[in-house]
């Protein structure tokens, strides 16, 4: 093992938010160098990569020696920071995993959008960190989008302050179909039985009493779910609000076989959202995004609490792979 070489840099199209990069980008420039030095260094940083990862909302680490699954699962691991398995989470979509740490971002297919979202904020358990890595980045497109969902919180609250106020009065519920078989086809195609770890509807329907969702047993053996009032904003360190959801995601994108995004999303009192409020939320998110520029080995750090992801439509193999990290829960008052 020896020293490495790391500095900050800079990738096209980068943005700068209150002083801060967006995302922060750093650079491994030691020729060949060994991922047991890269391990140390990171844990020697530890004390460092909260404080960074809240402050630019992302960190992109570039030319750092990691290339297969089990190197990423070191890297997540050298973090030292508590796992959230995907299988005990409540995500809609169907992964594959690789190690007990690392797993396929989406198995939806190329052609399929996934819009902005804050990771499992459509539940009452979230990540407060999440890693992607490139195993392989597509032939054309594919490009992870990142937003500060802060900065969007300040535009949408000037733009449109009633929904805001609306927002973060009322909070959201969300509602999904649940097929009985794996949907390879959809982005949120994960059947009932992997997403509430159940055998049977008896087991089911106790999980679902746990966490305070409603829910309806329809044809096909498809489960259809609804939430209780979750927090469509968040507040964090600073006076900053982060417009924390998947109101954009369900809104425009929870389409399939069995979802209708007209029925995906409401205010918590029931109440329809304003369809032009959202659209100018999509479009404040379209235009803050940064497109994460895929190289092969290339690791992100994303803040789950700061920035929302997505995924575009891309042609070709595509290999991304993913690690939540840190399970955060609703507060209380929001449970009713």
């Amino acid at each position: 093992m020896f020293p490495i070489d790391v500095a900050t840099t800079d990738v096209p199209e980068q943005q700068v938010h209150h002083g801060h990069s967006f995302p922060l980008v750093i650079e491994c420039r030691t020729p060949a160098a060994d991922l047991a030095s890269v391990l140390d260094w990171l844990k020697s940083q530890s004390a460092e990569w909260d404080k960074l990862a809240s402050e630019h909302g992302a960190i992109l680490f570039r030319g750092f020696p990691v290339v297969t699954a089990q190197d990423f699962d070191q890297f997540v691991s050298s973090f030292d920071w508590p796992n959230f398995a995907y299988e005990d989470s409540l995500s809609n979509a169907v992964r594959i995993n690789r190690t007990p740490k690392v797993f396929t971002a989406n198995e939806a297919p190329s052609t399929v959008a996934i819009f902005l979202h804050h990771e499992l904020a459509q539940t009452p358990e979230y990540p407060s960190h999440l890693f992607f890595f490139c195993e392989l980045p597509a032939e054309s497109g594919g490009a992870t989008p990142i937003c500060r969902s802060d900065i969007l919180w300040e535009r949408l609250a000037q733009a449109c302050p009633q929904f805001a106020r609306d927002c973060e009065q009322k909070g959201l519920r969300y509602s999904n179909v649940m097929p009985g078989e794996v949907d390879l086809k959809s982005g949120m195609g994960r059947t009932w039985q992997s997403t509430l770890k159940s055998r049977t509807r008896d087991e089911a329907e106790s999980r679902l009493r746990q966490i305070g969702y409603e829910w309806t047993w329809l044809p096909d053996d498809c489960l259809r779910v609804t939430t209780p009032i979750l927090p469509a904003v968040r507040r964090l360190t600073g006076d900053r609000v982060s417009f924390f959801n998947q109101l954009i995601a369900a809104f425009q994108g929870w389409k399939d076989d069995r979802n209708d995004p007209s029925r995906a999303i409401t205010f918590g009192d029931g109440a329809p959202l304003d369809r032009e409020a959202v659209n100018v939320a999509t479009r404040l998110g379209d235009e803050l995004s940064f497109d994460i520029p895929w190289q092969r080995g290339d690791v992100a750090l994303v803040d789950n609490f700061v920035t929302m992801h997505g995924r575009r439509t891309f042609v070709g193999p595509r290999k991304v792979l993913a690690s939540l990290i840190n399970k955060a829960t609703s507060p209380d008052r929001r449970h009713r």
